[in-house]
């Protein structure tokens, strides 16, 4: 079966879409927004969807140092393509009842073996509905300081200070809290190419972000309880091993063909 592949660049501090050309690695062209799912646990607070946005990172005080931009596939050539370093991935992918059946498995393993995670882990938990896309940058930004640069009056930048000590739980409600983050985040749901949707509308894509802190390769998901450690990383190996985690993620649920996955990379 062919498909489609079209990519889409803009301006520093773009979130844009990736396609994958080919078959055993391939999505087809995404339609409409790229949103958050608005989990049935998540009945209070809620968000508008967040479609990709070049400016939403720049209006929260980021330098363009560092840019998202597409993965084109997943093999080994295409990734090539992808600028290093590469210090996050973001993978946008379906919610289906196989996901969620893993996803409570895989909580009850660890919780059940225990898992070694570096104290170093910025992790937030999802209080808000349709926030995904923003916490995954948060997560994305947060455990990659070191790297990138934030103007002096960084909105973003006096958060992640704030609640650096802050517990999952506490981080959420600090950002359920924060006035700057949430006008940026409503101000680029408006300014997307598409329609704006409803505030109640029921999405079930999802994003979550990969990254390499301490040499492990950390899968951080607010709607999950901690983060998943995949093993071990390292700079110059981070975007393949991610890519090997986002072929799991497809593997499970071969039928689906809404994936989508970014890099944020040193410009």
């Amino acid at each position: 079966m062919q498909r489609k592949s079209r990519s889409r660049r803009g301006s520093a501090c773009q979130l844009s879409n990736a396609h994958w050309p080919g078959e055993e690695t391939s999505v087809t062209e995404l339609r409409g927004r790229r949103r958050c799912r608005s989990s049935a646990a998540m009945d209070g607070r809620r968000w508008l969807p967040l479609e990709a946005n070049p400016d939403f990172l720049c209006q929260l005080g980021l330098r363009p140092s560092w840019q998202f931009g597409d993965v084109y596939g997943l093999d080994m050539e295409l990734l090539s393509m992808v600028p290093k370093p590469a210090c996050a991935v973001l993978l946008l992918f379906p919610v289906t009842e196989k996901y969620e059946s893993f996803r409570q498995e895989e909580e009850e393993r660890i919780k059940a073996r225990g898992q070694e995670v570096s104290p170093d882990v910025y992790f937030m938990k999802q209080t808000i509905g349709n926030a995904c896309g923003t916490i995954g940058l948060i997560h994305a930004v947060a455990n990659n300081q070191a790297h990138l640069e934030f103007e002096a009056d960084s909105p973003l930048k006096k958060f992640l200070e704030k609640s650096s000590k802050m517990s999952p739980d506490e981080k959420a409600t600090f950002l359920e809290k924060d006035e700057n983050i949430r006008v940026t985040h409503e101000s680029s749901a408006h300014e997307g190419q598409s329609e704006t949707p409803s505030i109640d509308e029921k999405v079930d894509l999802h994003f979550i972000a990969f990254v390499n802190v301490g040499g492990q390769l950390c899968e951080l998901d607010g709607r999950k309880p901690f983060p998943i450690v995949h093993g071990k990383t390292s700079e110059d190996s981070f975007l393949e091993d991610a890519a090997e985690v986002c072929k799991v993620f497809m593997a499970r649920d071969p039928q689906e063909l809404h994936f989508t996955v970014i890099a944020l990379s040193k410009a």
